[in-house]
């Protein structure tokens, strides 16, 4: 007999900072992005995934994992040694504060005409358990401390699809209905154990708004030679900048300046592959904090929903086995619950869903990720402004400065689709 454990995770979308703990964090969401933007998303196609998101609930049944399963989580997931919980739970705390102070300077800018709203950047976690299932207290009582997520107990031998409905309606009132349906109808049974749901809603109106009425359609060059004429916004401002071979880079402050909108362009359009070839940790590191420049930006108007994204047969491939109890008796998460010979708990899949979009007020963006698991048994600056028309395929991120975690990473390749 097996019974599975679910663990969910959602995303929408500084001051002082845990940087130690903190930036090691960072880089271990940015390298898991980049492994699956190559893995798990399909080539030659929009698509926005949130290594936050999908890390948050990972790290969380990190804390459950023992022996070789545990060391291949860490491995694949690019956890330092050391107390990795603590670098995760220092940038939860510091992006969970990010509306409480831009709150303050919104009051202020709209008293001179600014942006009036602040960056709304939601956060919460919640465990939904089987009644009567033996989970140990000590990991029940660590995740509702450090991420606040405190447990539910629902029935999921009696009424699957009635607890998938409760939590997904859960997820859906946490991204503002962004994010509907997480969980499929088929992927709960009578053997769910556990749901671990993290969400997290963004909404982020630009430092500067853009015109409305200087936006209009102009071209941009797809990769196979067509072109089309999406809505394009433009301003000129004072923008992170960086020209380095192939590409270039351009980020765009959100108001309070603790997040902002990463744009890297490469130099042709089909140049994009070649860029996400160059794509590391150190490149998205680099663009946390890039040098001011005067630039005149021409930006196409996104919204990218894309579906449901299966992770499971990804992570695997990149060596997270064990988890997946593969081989068969290999899964170890003896600190969720005790592990028995015929009683034992597994991942059997994880979703993730995303939902980005961009326009002359800032952006909106939310995300999701559900770990299933069953029971087994520097440029210089020019006096003239640069002009960076983002025409044609391109990769983008919303990140975190203070840490460069990239709260979503993407790529656009067709703006009409």
């Amino acid at each position: 007999m097996t019974k599975p454990i679910i663990l969910c995770l959602l995303l929408a979308a500084a001051p002082a900072f845990a940087a130690d703990s903190g930036t090691a964090a960072a880089s271990a969401v940015n390298a898991l992005g980049i492994d699956l933007l190559a893995h798990a998303a399909k080539p030659g196609e929009n698509t926005v995934l949130s290594p936050y998101s999908i890390q948050t609930a990972l790290v969380m049944t990190y804390a459950g994992a023992e022996g070789e399963t545990r060391e291949q989580m860490a491995r694949v997931l690019h956890y330092p040694a050391g107390d990795v919980h603590a670098g995760f739970i220092a940038l939860q705390n510091d992006l969970a504060g990010i509306t409480e102070r831009t709150a303050k300077l919104a009051r202020q800018a709209k008293e001179t005409g600014g942006p009036s709203e602040p960056v709304t950047l939601a956060i919460a976690n919640r465990l939904f358990g089987q009644k009567g299932y033996d989970f140990r207290p000590a990991y029940l009582a660590f995740l509702k401390n450090k991420f606040e997520a405190p447990l539910e107990q629902l029935d999921f031998t009696k009424n699957p699809p009635a607890a998938a409905k409760l939590i997904n309606a859960w997820v859906e009132e946490q991204t503002r209905k962004r994010i509907r349906n997480l969980i499929p109808e088929d992927a709960l049974n009578d053997l769910t154990r556990l749901v671990l749901v993290n969400a997290v809603y963004l909404k982020a109106p630009w430092a500067e708004e853009f015109s409305q009425s200087a936006t209009e359609p102009r071209p941009f060059q797809l990769a196979g030679g067509q072109s089309l004429k999406p809505p394009t916004m433009v301003r000129k401002d004072s923008f992170g900048y960086l020209r380095r071979d192939g590409y270039t880079a351009v980020s765009i402050p959100y108001i309070g300046g603790e997040l902002q909108f990463l744009i890297l362009l490469p130099d042709a359009p089909d140049g994009l592959p070649a860029l996400e070839r160059k794509l590391k940790t150190g490149l998205l590191a680099d663009c946390a904090n890039l040098k001011a420049q005067d630039v005149l930006l021409y930006l196409p108007k996104l919204k990218l929903e894309p579906p449901l994204f299966q992770l499971s047969k990804s992570l695997q491939k990149l060596g997270m086995k064990s988890a997946f109890d593969i081989p068969q008796g290999s899964a170890n998460f003896d600190g969720i619950a005790p592990r028995r010979p015929n009683d034992y708990l597994y991942i059997s899949d994880v979703f993730h869903k995303t939902f980005v979009e961009i326009d002359e007020k800032g952006t909106e963006a939310a995300a999701a990720t559900a770990v299933v698991m069953m029971r087994a048994m520097a440029m210089p600056v020019e006096k003239k402004p640069v002009e960076v028309r983002v025409d044609r395929p391109f990769l983008f991120a919303i990140q975190h400065r203070a840490s460069g975690a990239c709260l979503f990473l993407g790529r656009m390749v067709n703006p009409a689709l």
